[in-house]
């Protein structure tokens, strides 16, 4: 499932990328993202109740609470859990490609480097992920937000 969340849902957005959604974060005007989501096809994530007209049944999901740990569990609810988490780049959504650990010496904090093996990389924003204590407490968190 691809989605988009609105310009009121950013911490949302990121919260989905972590678990592995596609998932978009719209900024711009509200013609722009129905045109987005209609051409692409999205499920869209809205607080925003004159939105959902403009959009054809079933696109868009009404998300009802102001916080995350509740909206997320919306979401999950709604869509299930995903079947591969950590692959997405948490600032622009593109896949995460391989990376290769000889050359990200000097890219990568030295203690980082010398104790992890497996890296990935944006393909897009050139960010640099491995699976260090920052993800196994998202990880953490996603399950006590959604038990």
């Amino acid at each position: 499932m691809r989605l988009v969340a609105d310009a009121m849902l950013g911490r949302l957005a990121k919260w989905l990328r972590v678990l592995g959604y596609d998932t978009l974060y719209w900024r711009g005007d509200d013609a722009g993202l129905v045109r987005l989501a209609v051409a692409e096809g999205r499920l869209v994530l809205t607080r925003d109740t004159r939105l959902p007209p403009h959009l054809p049944p079933g696109q868009t999901l009404f998300i009802e609470s102001d916080h995350y740990d509740k909206q997320l569990r919306q979401v999950i609810d709604r869509l299930g859990w995903p079947t591969r988490t950590g692959h997405r780049c948490l600032r622009c959504n593109l896949l995460l490609e391989a990376a290769d650990k000889a050359k990200l010496r000097g890219r990568v904090p030295e203690f980082v480097w010398l104790r992890h093996d497996k890296f990935a990389r944006c393909p897009g924003c050139l960010r640099i992920y491995w699976e260090g204590t920052h993800f196994q407490r998202m990880t953490e968190v996603v399950h006590l937000l959604c038990a």
